[in-house]
């Protein structure tokens, strides 16, 4: 069974709640990319008026950590993820409709070959950028996800 957008919301609701009441949401998932949405709105917003910087990254996070999911589901193989390490950037003030977005599934096929054939956890760093409803970036977020091979 493969992971859809709207498996991936409903998945939001039950498992990570603070990102789905935040407003996080996939649009679209395939192959290589991975799309997520987030409005600024009340709710997830900071003293300063913009989108919360955790709710930037949760929604950065999860283009990655979808693409991620649905390449192991792929695999066939029991395939343990977990992030390592991240770092963000904020190059302008988020505010409107936010879209991140990973496009680096060819990326993470090769992580997970790897850590098949030799059965050696693999580390890959994965890029979303935030983009405005302007077309101007807002934020961008690096994530190194661990792969490793479930005995």
């Amino acid at each position: 069974m493969s992971i859809s957008p709207r498996k991936l919301n409903a998945f939001l609701l039950f498992k990570l709640p603070s990102a789905y009441f935040c407003g996080v949401r996939t649009i679209a998932l395939n192959d290589t990319t991975c799309v997520v949405s987030v409005k600024h709105r009340w709710f997830n917003q900071n003293p300063f008026k913009s989108m919360f910087w955790a709710v930037q990254g949760m929604a950065a996070e999860l283009t990655t950590g979808a693409l991620v999911m649905s390449k192991i589901r792929t695999s066939g193989k029991k395939i343990s993820m977990l992030v390592a390490t991240n770092n963000g950037a904020f190059t302008k003030k988020a505010i409107g409709r936010i879209t991140f977005t990973c496009d680096q599934g060819a990326t993470i096929d090769q992580a997970i070959k790897k850590a098949i054939e030799t059965g050696e956890g693999q580390t890959v760093w994965l890029n979303s950028k935030g983009i405005n409803s302007e077309g101007i970036q807002v934020s961008d977020f690096n994530f190194e996800w661990t792969l490793k091979v479930k005995s």
